[in-house]
């Protein structure tokens, strides 16, 4: 398997998200927390020293390239919230367009503050999201 710069680490998810200074910040990455906690069913771990992933999948790709990430993640960066591990955004075209204030990336979500957001539709992507890497990864 190749070397990821992003790896799962012994470092305490509480220990980073208390040194979250900004109260709304810190608010966003507990409800985070909670909600890909109960999407992916999966205890919270540090990948590397600014991202909460929540379990794992195992991909190999045609080029013979093989890597390891979160099923789902998020970082509370200082500008915004991302949100990793989106299994491509086409099939949820729908959803985005009623999800509030965000950005995409190749796969993650930018979102700004989470009250500019449905956290039921953010929700029901970060489910759907999981299940699709989990169907296509054969993780159960």
């Amino acid at each position: 398997m190749d070397q990821a710069k992003t790896k799962p680490t012994t470092a305490s998810v509480e220990a980073f998200l208390g040194q979250i200074n900004d109260e709304a910040r810190h608010a966003d990455a507990q409800a985070l927390l909670q909600l890909m906690r109960t999407a992916t069913g999966e205890a919270p771990v540090m990948w590397g020293p600014s991202i909460v992933g929540f379990g794992v999948y195992r991909a190999a790709y045609e080029s013979g390239r093989k890597v390891e990430a979160p099923l789902a993640a998020f970082s509370p960066r200082k500008r915004e919230l991302v949100v990793y591990g989106m299994s491509g955004f086409a099939e949820y075209a729908q959803l985005l367009a009623k999800l509030g204030k965000h950005k995409t990336g190749k796969s993650c979500l930018y979102i700004g503050r989470l009250a500019a957001v449905d956290m039921t539709v953010l929700g029901e992507i970060v489910h759907r999201s999981v299940e699709a890497t989990r169907q296509k990864y054969g993780i159960s």
